[in-house]
């Protein structure tokens, strides 16, 4: 027991210090005399009130620091609002990282209106969630113009406890009833640490108690109550505990989205999945050969949509293929509300992870080449253009989408131009026009690659260059993890293609590769992942439109998740630890090549 009163000590002194750094590191506004630029607006969250010196100060100081977004934290926010508030935000990275979730005090907002018209923000948010929503929404749109800073002026509003589990639930997701677990078990330990080891036990229960003086005071943050939650600490956070978990508030946000789409998925049902396939092929689609056999049966993992889908493999030259494909109606049906409506803000959480792997790409073409134009199709709401830009500032990144994510990409600013449609039927419009062609995780969700080889050659200038990346089948997790390999990602996945089928595609196409890299590309998700499956498969989401789940459904998924929020940390730490092993060799879960045009 003193190793773990020690371990407590350690990890609440950490917690208090990064918790001070980030609290310290908030500017603070200083006076200003000028009116307020007629380019700024303030967002007000209701019972708020921002006086007319903190509006001057907030426009001066975003005209001095070239900022379009600054969200206003009260100086006076309690303790407990200060430490919550230190736990999601990062100043820095809030105004450095241009994929970091936005996150917000919820008190108010200083906006350019040119940024608020892009984003479509017409009006003061109605509530907290509303304001979270705003600030994750204003981030995309300022990207590294979005800023937090302390307003001396203004005072913060009351905590509403009975709101407190909906705004959890808003940040942390899943995470929240892991989140709620932490503090009585936290408490527990210390009791423990008390009882078993006295002297330890003592020490690491005094840190506790002074983490908030550790964290708060000496911060541009001045919280009234500070003494009072150093000396009381236990009683009041366990009155907010109490008030969070007996909170039931919910916004007014009108018609229920998941309800509001289930007469159009019963329609879509009506007819069985039946139509949603392509009647099956008997030859391979890469070499012609007749030598087909199963590679794996899957079920949709990912939305659990209704479906079994089966992978096969050519034993002539080992190409594996989605046989039947998807057809037009149900590439239609599969991609409904994953990477827009209801899946858009998972997948911006996803996309928007870590820019490493953009880096890389990008590195991988300005190792050989300085593209003034660039092209990314598959470029979804444009992360990698956005993030490319800072590696190369004097490119024009272009991007090329089917789906409408393509349009919010130009709005936001992550692309120059922004092309709708299919590749290949708009390639001609633009022949020749592009330096680069990049195809990142684009190419295994298409009907034919042969086709967007050649659409990259036509929209290519000569002696341009194709990046490629995508999904290695020949890696051996692929095998031992079944189904439950990422990579297969059913239904989307229409091709994956192996490093010699696509050297050999390329050629026939005109390319000449002149650079691979398998392990260096590895993305480290593979056991974590096939985990997440596996807890998915056995608790689907209990209220989708495609399935109505009853009271059983939403408690099965409540305890098989937090059962499994251990085997999550598992496979997290084997990912980890697996990582850098697989970057140093010669295989991986992904490859990528880069591909000059022969002519």
């Amino acid at each position: 027991m003193i190793w773990i009163a020690v371990a407590l000590i350690v990890l609440l002194l950490l917690d208090a210090g990064r918790m001070r750094g980030r609290l310290g590191a908030l500017p603070t506004l200083p006076p200003s005399d000028q009116p307020p630029d007629p380019g700024h607006r303030f967002l007000v969250a209701p019972g708020v009130t921002v006086d007319d010196a903190t509006r001057r100060a907030a426009s001066a100081w975003a005209r001095a620091e070239g900022v379009d977004v600054v969200d206003l934290v009260p100086r006076d926010l309690s303790t407990i609002g200060a430490m919550s508030l230190a736990q999601i935000v990062d100043p820095a990275q809030q105004r450095r990282d241009r994929f970091v979730v936005g996150r917000t005090a919820s008190h108010a907002m200083l906006v350019a209106a040119e940024v608020a018209e892009r984003a479509g923000v017409t009006g003061d948010p109605a509530d907290e969630l509303a304001f979270l929503d705003v600030a994750a929404r204003l981030k995309r749109y300022a990207s590294t113009g979005y800023a937090v800073a302390v307003a001396p002026a203004e005072h913060a509003i009351a905590p509403r406890l009975s709101r407190r589990r909906a705004v959890l639930r808003a940040v942390l997701g899943p995470m929240t009833p892991f989140a709620l677990l932490m503090q009585p078990l936290l408490w527990a330990l210390l009791g423990l640490g008390v009882w078993l080891a006295p002297l330890p036990g003592a020490i690491a229960l005094g840190v506790w108690h002074l983490q908030p003086l550790l964290a708060v005071a000496g911060t541009p943050i001045r919280s009234r109550d500070l003494p009072l939650v150093v000396l009381l600490r236990a009683p009041i956070e366990l009155y907010y505990l109490i008030g969070t978990l007996a909170g039931r508030w919910k916004p007014d946000a009108g018609p229920d989205p998941v309800e509001a789409r289930r007469p159009e998925y019963a329609r879509l049902l009506a007819g069985g999945t039946d139509r949603f396939l392509e009647p099956r092929r008997d030859t391979c689609p890469l070499c012609a050969s007749t030598d087909l056999v199963v590679h794996r049966r899957c079920p949709d993992l990912l939305q659990h949509k209704p479906g079994r889908f089966t992978l096969e493999r050519c034993r002539g030259c080992g190409h594996i293929f989605q046989n039947p494909g998807l057809s037009l109606e149900g590439l239609d049906f599969y991609y409904k509300d994953f990477y827009d409506g209801l899946g858009e803000d998972g997948m911006e959480l996803i996309f928007g992870y870590s820019a490493a792997s953009y880096r890389a790409r990008a590195a991988m073409v300005a190792d050989v080449t300085r593209p003034a134009r660039w092209l990314d199709v598959g470029a979804g709401h444009g992360h990698f253009c956005a993030a490319a830009r800072d590696q190369l500032p004097d490119t024009r990144f272009d991007g090329l989408d089917f789906g409408d994510s393509i349009e919010d990409a130009h709005r936001r600013g992550w692309v120059d131009t922004a092309y709708r449609g299919l590749f290949p039927d708009l390639a001609p419009t633009f022949a020749g026009a592009y330096d680069t062609v990049s195809m990142s995780h684009y190419l295994e969700h298409t009907l034919d690659p042969r086709r967007e080889l050649a659409a990259a050659h036509t929209a290519l200038a000569p002696h341009g260059h194709l990046m490629i990346e995508v999904p290695d089948p020949d890696f051996v997790l692929g095998k031992l993890l079944r189904s439950y390999w990422l990579p297969w990602f059913q239904p989307q996945h229409q091709h994956i293609v192996s490093v010699a089928n696509l050297e050999r595609l390329l050629r026939e196409h005109g390319f000449e590769p002149i650079a691979w890299h398998r392990g260096p590309a590895h993305q480290g998700v593979d056991f974590f992942s096939a985990v997440f499956l596996a807890l998915g498969r056995i608790a689907p989401a209990a209220n989708v439109p495609w399935r109505r789940g009853g009271a059983f459904a939403h408690v099965r998924r409540a305890v098989v998740w937090t059962v499994g929020l251990p085997l999550l940390a598992v496979g997290w730490a084997a990912d980890r630890i697996a990582t850098p092993i697989i970057k140093r060799s010669r295989v991986s879960n992904t490859y990528r090549v880069l591909a000059k045009r022969a002519d």
